[in-house]
């Protein structure tokens, strides 16, 4: 292990930042970076039985308000992902909201997180997606063995050096 800066470390020949140059993973340094206002918009999709479905909807799922813990879980998910994540950035994430829509097929959710900060915050949103549908899925485990998390994906993000980004844009 080298006591050399990060300043002075040289990049991997491939230019992904997240290489140092004999190949070992790195965390970027970002220090050097402007703080800026910044957003993502995760979304993702547990598929449920129709029983399943229907429990949800009229609010009898054994275990309680499968949605109100699946959200709390969410934004509690957002706020760990350096934990989770291991080569993601500490940041203050400032906002973080989810919702969870019943559809007749499972539950969409859709997650915004975010940050005044030097690095994007696309990671939380999908952390708070992934935990939000891990949140449903404990909930509603036991009439639904067979729930299946699925389409997790950024959707749009905001601020940075890059600017605004949509899926299909």
């Amino acid at each position: 292990m080298s006591d050399t800066p990060r300043t002075e470390r040289a990049d991997h020949p491939s230019g992904f930042t997240h290489l140092d140059a004999s190949g070992a993973a790195r965390m970027v340094d970002v220090s050097e970076k402007r703080v800026s206002t910044r957003t993502a918009t995760a979304t993702g999709r547990v598929l449920l039985n129709p029983e399943t479905v229907a429990a949800l909807r009229g609010g009898e799922v054994p275990k309680g308000d499968a949605l109100a813990v699946a959200r709390i879980a969410g934004i509690q998910g957002a706020k760990r992902t350096p934990d989770l994540v291991p080569l993601c950035h500490p940041i203050a994430v400032h906002g973080a909201d989810v919702d969870l829509t019943v559809a007749d097929d499972g539950v969409d959710i859709t997650a915004t997180v975010r940050t005044a900060d030097r690095t994007g915050v696309e990671m939380e949103a999908l952390t708070c997606v992934m935990t939000a549908a891990l949140g449903l899925v404990d909930m509603v485990k036991a009439l639904d063995p067979e729930a299946e998390v699925t389409r997790v994906r950024v959707e749009e993000k905001t601020g940075g050096k890059k600017g605004h980004w949509r899926r299909g844009e």
